[in-house]
Order: C-alpha cells, then sequence, then structure tokens
C-alpha cells in the first residue's frame, strides 16, 4: 500500500528550522520560527505556569478521562478571558466551549462543526493568512475563497478592498478573522474597522469565525479582543479559536478552545453537542494537563496577576523591539521607509523583500527568514539588533 507513496515535501518552517540549526555561524540570527524568544533568545517558560503547574502536580490524584469538552474550569475561564466576564453572550448563556489541543485544533473542529452544519459553506481567509489556515479548513472540505487584506508593496491594509469583496459572502459563507496580531503581516483591524465589518456581517448575514491565537501580546488583553466581542454583541452567531501558545508560553502542552456563540442558550447547546460528537470521532478528548494549568492561573487571583505582569513584560518587549529596529534602520539611511513595523502588532511583520534579498540575507548573513520576508520580531534582541540592522542595510543598498 504505502510503496506508491512519494516523499511529501518538508514544510518550510520545519526546513528553514533544520538549516538554522545546522548554520555553523556563531552571529546567525533566527527570524523565522514564530515562537516568543527573550532577550537571551530562549522560549522560556512562566513563572506563573510553574507555579501553577507544581500545584496540580502536587494536587493530582487520577489520570482518569476527562471527557470530549476537557477540563471545565479551563472552558469558563478561557470564556472570561476571551470575552469579558459580563459580557451579554455569557451572561445569555449563548455560548458554550470546549478544550482542543491548541489552536489549531480549534480550528480544525470549528471547520468540522460548519461541515456539518453547511456542508456547501465557503470560508472567506484574508490575503496573506496564517499558511496553516487553508489545510486546516480544507481538509475539512470547506470551499475557500480569498479576501485582499495586506498590499505588500505599500505595507499597509487594503481595507476597502477587504470590504468590498467580502459584501459578495451572504447568509451560509464565512468570514475568517484575526483577532489580533495578524499573522503574518502584523497589521490588525482598529476599532472603526471593526465597526464596519459587523456592520457588513449584519447586513449579509456570514457567520465570523474568529482566530485568537495572540490574545496579550498586542494592545492588552481587553484591547486585543475589543474586535471579537463586538462582534459577539452584533452577529446571532460566531466561532471563536483561542489559543494558550503564545500569552501563556504553552505551545508544546497543545492548549486551545473553541468557543460557538448561537442565537440562544438551546442553540448553542445544540451546537456543542455535536463539537462533542466530531472530538469523539477525531481525538476522542483532549489532554489535560495544559488546560489545567490555565485554569489555576486564571481561577486565582495571585497567579493570575503574575501571569498578567509577565506578559505585559513580553508585549512592551516586543513594541520596543518594533521600535528599536525602525530606528536603527533608519539611521543606515535605508532608502525604504519601515516606519510600519512601528506601528504593526504582535510578533510579525513582512520585510517587503524579493526571495532573493531574503536568500542572500540568509547565505551572506546567516540572517534566517521565510521566502515572504516575514520575521519573528522577538527574534531580535539588544546584543543582535545592530547586526541584523546593518545586514538588512546592505542588502537593501545593492
Amino acid at each position: 500500500m504505502f510503496a506508491a507513496l512519494q516523499t511529501y515535501p518538508p514544510d518550510s518552517i520545519l526546513r528553514l528550522i533544520a538549516e538554522f540549526r545546522a548554520d555553523p555561524r556563531a552571529d546567525k540570527v533566527d527570524l523565522g520560527v514564530g515562537v516568543y524568544k527573550d532577550e537571551l533568545g530562549r522560549t522560556p517558560i512562566m513563572a506563573a505556569v510553574k507555579a501553577a503547574e507544581r500545584r496540580i502536580l502536587d494536587a493530582e490524584d487520577s489520570k482518569a478521562y476527562i471527557g470530549p469538552a476537557g477540563v471545565p474550569e479551563f472552558n469558563t475561564a478561557i470564556q472570561r478571558l476571551v470575552f469579558g466576564a459580563e459580557h451579554q453572550v455569557l451572561t445569555d448563556r449563548r455560548t458554550a466551549t470546549v478544550l482542543t489541543p491548541g489552536g489549531c485544533g480549534a480550528l480544525r473542529v470549528g471547520a468540522e462543526l460548519l461541515k456539518r452544519a453547511a456542508p456547501d459553506t465557503t470560508i472567506w481567509v484574508s490575503d496573506p493568512t496564517w499558511a496553516n489556515h487553508i489545510p486546516l479548513l480544507g481538509n475539512a472540505g470547506l470551499r475557500i475563497r480569498e479576501y485582499p487584506y495586506y498590499d505588500r508593496q505599500s505595507s499597509s491594509l487594503r481595507f476597502d478592498a477587504m470590504l468590498t469583496t467580502l459584501a459578495q459572502a451572504g447568509a451560509g459563507d464565512v468570514v475568517l478573522l484575526h483577532g489580533c496580531c495578524h499573522n503574518p503581516c502584523g497589521a490588525d483591524l482598529d476599532a472603526e474597522q471593526w465597526r464596519a465589518v459587523a456592520e457588513l456581517a449584519e447586513q449579509r448575514g456570514f457567520l465570523p469565525f474568529v482566530d485568537l491565537a495572540y490574545q496579550g501580546l498586542g494592545d492588552g488583553l481587553d484591547a486585543d479582543a475589543a474586535g471579537l466581542r463586538l462582534l459577539a454583541e452584533r452577529v446571532p452567531e460566531l466561532l471563536v479559536a483561542s489559543s494558550c501558545s503564545k500569552n501563556f508560553g504553552l505551545y508544546r502542552e497543545r492548549v486551545g478552545g473553541l468557543s460557538v456563540i448561537a442565537g440562544d442558550e438551546a442553540a448553542a447547546s445544540a451546537a456543542i453537542s455535536h463539537v462533542n460528537n466530531i472530538v469523539r470521532g477525531m481525538y476522542s478528548m483532549p489532554p489535560s494537563h495544559g488546560g489545567a494549568i490555565v485554569a489555576e492561573i486564571l481561577g486565582d487571583d495571585a497567579l493570575q496577576r503574575e501571569w498578567r505582569m509577565e506578559l505585559d513584560g513580553m508585549r512592551e518587549r516586543i513594541n520596543g523591539l518594533r521600535r528599536l529596529v525602525n530606528e536603527k534602520l533608519r539611521e543606515r539611511n535605508v532608502a525604504r521607509d519601515f516606519s510600519f513595523i512601528e506601528r504593526e502588532r504582535g510578533m510579525f511583520s513582512f520585510l517587503g523583500l524579493s526571495e532573493a534579498q531574503v536568500a542572500r540575507l540568509i547565505a551572506d548573513y546567516g540572517l534566517y527568514m521565510v521566502n515572504s520576508s516575514r520575521i519573528n520580531v522577538a527574534g531580535i534582541n539588544q546584543t543582535n539588533v545592530d547586526y541584523v540592522a546593518d545586514a538588512l542595510a546592505a542588502v537593501l543598498a545593492d
């Protein structure tokens, strides 16, 4: 059976990781892999996570199954974090949430729910979008279309074109939106633009599906969720895929949540019964350890304060690096304006380089990034920022 299979091409990010590790140069810089890094280039375990984990290990007395919905305390806590404790979709009991294996699991389970509810569903994704959105949604059998979002030449949003295109979407369609810290471009919708999208969703009847992978890493926990909270106020149905990989640093624990908002409590209950059935047929039930850590942190005032302070420090570092990179490039009198890096949020930005320029940065300077010139800003630090700026200036000068 397997003899007919041809070797599948390696994932571009995984290939980049391998090439970076094999590079012997001491001054090499990894700007490709999408994980948070501190000033020492590490992806540390947060102190609040360590403390919560110790408590769980000391108190845990069973490894019995937990069921398809996962840790109940996590599901309640993540709803409050995402929507705000007093949001009407929670007080009206229109929301149901399950713990999933990361944000990827939430996206895939959400896609399976959409396929079950409406087999001919079309889902609209931004151009560009996170590369894994396409297989996660498309492999569930959803038809995928793109809407304009970002102009790589001007490093700005194509918002008018976005609205014009989404005016073609209607009832039965789904629109995938990045809640904050857009991956890969870092350019987010502002409050007025979120209102315009909400109005269009009301008029056209499409269902928004918000991917909230970076809450807290843009402008703050509440500010980063403001757009989806507005949508939840305005539209009768909404899906939210949330992730704890970045804001809790729980990458390898695979902690995410899928929240289903329906028109009323009965519809939400019916929808989540299908979600649980889908989960049962895919991976049966999620792992509990990471979800229990998040629940422990969000359920304890002291731990939550510590976690929020750590998260604030991560966000401030990233935004400070954005300012610093722009300043360093300005000091070198590069011909291109990189001020957009300061205006964008989260870990990612496009530099607007050609594939040939990216290849030269890798070959000549050991500056690793994906071919699109998307960089992880968190890979820069005070030690390597001048080297990064020098390399960019040299390539841009040719």
